[in-house]
């Protein structure tokens, strides 16, 4: 009988898929199609934690991309369909120092001029972006923006966002998707998905 359990447990062990530890990945829904990111938390423990609970909570489900520069980035998890800020919990800590770069494809974390100030929002490079990287100049800290995942699947839908036409919105003064496109909601998920 012990032989037969320790044959099944082993079977079972060898049947259930293996993922690199620490490998996680997102489903973000938009209404012009779904993005998958790979995200770090190897590297960026602290932002992709705060990322998925503010997905698991919902907070980013009918969200705007609510802000869209052409050849640079699209932004999005931080107000409602009618420009409504949603709260936050208190900002997240600096991690842009990981040696991650702000290339494109890659996923980070809005901030303001404080580097200690990202809360929910993001963005997607849609090119390399060295300008918001972290780095040192002349012994000192250059601030950058934390990078905490790539996108894997999905890259045509965020080139797409990324060239809608923009201009005023809510209040904003420019850079807004004329037609809203909005994030329906961001889940965690198995990659590639288990069949």
């Amino acid at each position: 009988m012990k032989k037969l359990v320790s044959f099944i447990v082993l079977t079972m062990l060898w049947l259930t898929p293996v993922h690199a530890e620490g490998e996680t990945h997102a489903k973000i829904q938009t209404s012009m199609g779904d993005i998958v990111v790979e995200l770090y938390p190897e590297k960026a423990p602290k932002t992709v934690e705060n990322f998925l609970q503010y997905a698991t909570e919902g907070h980013y489900d009918r969200t705007l991309i609510h802000r869209v520069v052409r050849g640079f980035v699209i932004q999005g998890g931080g107000y409602s369909r009618f420009f409504v800020e949603r709260p936050t919990r208190d900002p997240i800590p600096y991690e842009a120092d990981n040696g991650l770069k702000n290339e494109r494809g890659t996923l980070a974390m809005a901030r303001s001029d404080h580097r200690d100030s990202a809360a929910a929002q993001w963005f997607i490079n849609l090119k390399d972006n060295t300008d918001l990287d972290h780095k040192m100049f002349e012994g000192l800290p250059v601030y950058g923006y934390t990078v905490f995942g790539r996108v894997v699947d999905g890259m045509e839908v965020a080139d797409a966002i990324g060239a809608v036409e923009t201009g005023p919105g809510g209040q904003f003064e420019s850079e807004v998707p004329v037609e809203p496109v909005i994030i329906e909601r961001v889940d965690p998920i198995d990659w590639p998905a288990v069949e």
